[in-house]
């Protein structure tokens, strides 16, 4: 069963990406730091694959789940970007080289692009790294079964090898390491989670990590706001422990969020934003891209204070509508049937299955008659009509009241004279009465304790 809280926290982490990428509002960065929330969500996801199948299997999954809308996103732009001039750029940061277009088809290196197009390629950072820790999960996981937490300060411990140079390395390779440390960390508190060690950890313990971690982190991004600004995707160093201690507390405490869940408009939303998570986030850029264009098109280009809220509701709207054009490629990535809008109800848990029926009577009180008691007096055997009866419910729990004589007679059926037939369902007791019940007793000694006649019918 999915877990509905990582399933929502991923959810708002991709609306905050888009809302932060079209306005630019460095402080969405401290409030949720979005990124670290995704990698962790993933690692424990990873983490969950690794506990249950072969690693060979999970790397095939999750490939198989990635490269196809990352295929189709380059299938689409790159003819774009070079009918706009991408070949002949000379002056450019990134010159068409055709060898790198192998990193459209594996994304262990930055797909190339034109520097017209940055707003398709740019935010692909996160797919080469998301890939990485992937394939190198599998030798992650068992080591941090084994260590536990110490594992986590490896990334950090990387990042100031980092800091001390780029020992040589080309600068792709140099960025690529900055981004597998920057986040590797909130990968592995995934495991954490995943594995239940973070729900282990007393909560006083968690909270002064998370405290120590963010007051760190919030420390480097004053020291570097003079020259880089208050934004913590410009320095790396704050943002891997920022968002280390934002993912220990988001991880550890799971808020109360049933009833917000079972709301159809949320439940709907999230459940559409987390089957095609891959597709809004590889698209959204070129939906901010579009906004302009098409205010300048429908010469709506003076929008005043109405500027912000119609300019990010045109970036949903065209973000949805690459969701309709191009999502389905999740759908035939996880081998499941191609939808254009999977903004469906979570359908509700299944019924659990019924005991069966001795489970749920219990064992029958020692000291029990085996049998069927005597015939009674005037009953059938005797050729009279059989008395009416009438059903009391009697817990089973414990021995029957003193001079009580019955058997369970199980799944039969019971009929009153003149009546309809009733099955019981259930364990019924046939039980001798006394004198001046309905049911007269069967022998001498063998009558019902006050109060009681008839068949009683076990709840």
């Amino acid at each position: 069963m999915r877990n509905r809280y990582l399933d929502m926290l991923r959810a708002v982490a991709i609306v905050r990406v888009i809302v932060y990428h079209h306005f630019g509002w460095p402080w969405l960065s401290i409030v949720i730091p979005a990124m670290g929330v995704m990698f962790a969500v993933a690692g424990s996801l990873t983490a969950a694959s690794l506990q249950n199948r072969p690693p060979g299997k999970v790397l095939t999954s999750r490939m198989r789940r990635l490269l196809p809308p990352v295929w189709l996103l380059g299938l689409v732009s790159v003819p774009v970007m070079l009918y706009f001039g991408w070949a002949s750029e000379t002056d450019g940061e990134h010159p068409f080289e055709p060898w790198r277009l192998v990193f459209w088809l594996l994304p262990l290196g930055d797909p190339p692009g034109s520097d017209e197009g940055a707003f398709v390629w740019d935010a692909l950072w996160y797919v080469r790294t998301y890939l990485w820790l992937v394939l190198l999960s599998p030798l992650l996981f068992p080591v941090f079964r084994k260590v536990g937490w110490p594992l986590v300060a490896l990334p950090l411990l990387g990042m100031t090898m980092l800091e001390k140079g780029s020992w040589g390395m080309p600068a792709e390779v140099e960025s690529a390491l900055w981004d597998l440390v920057t986040y590797g960390a909130c990968w592995i508190a995934g495991f954490a989670h995943r594995d239940g060690r973070l729900a282990r950890m007393h909560p006083a313990a968690v909270l002064l990590a998370a405290g120590a971690l963010a007051g760190l982190g919030l420390k480097w991004l004053v020291q570097s706001s003079d020259e880089l600004g208050w934004d913590l995707n410009e320095v790396s160093e704050a943002q891997a422990v920022y968002s280390l201690a934002f993912v220990l507390i988001a991880l550890r405490w799971q808020p109360p969020i049933e009833k917000l869940a079972r709301t159809p408009a949320v439940d709907r939303a999230v459940n559409l934003l987390n089957a095609r998570a891959v597709t809004v986030y590889l698209w959204h850029g070129a939906a901010i891209a579009a906004v302009w264009p098409i205010l300048a098109f429908t010469n709506m280009e003076d929008l005043g204070s109405l500027e912000g809220p119609v300019t990010l509701s045109i970036t949903f709207a065209v973000t949805a509508a690459a969701v309709v054009a191009f999502g389905w490629v999740e759908d035939l990535a996880a081998k499941r049937r191609p939808r254009l809008w999977p903004a469906v109800l979570t359908p509700p848990p299944p019924a659990p299955p019924e005991k069966p029926l001795a489970e749920r009577i219990g064992p029958i009180p020692a000291g029990w008659p085996e049998g069927d008691p005597a015939p009674a007096p005037g009953g059938p055997a005797s050729g009279a009509p059989a008395p009416e009866t009438e059903r009391i419910e009697m817990p089973v729990a414990g021995r029957p009241a003193a001079g009580y004589y019955g058997h369970p007679v199980v799944d039969q059926e019971t009929t009153a004279p003149g009546g309809p037939e009733e099955p019981s369902g259930r364990h019924a007791y046939r039980l001798a009465g006394p004198a001046g019940y309905h049911n007269p007793p069967s022998g001498p000694g063998e009558g019902a304790g006050p109060g009681y006649r008839g068949t009683p019918e076990l709840p």
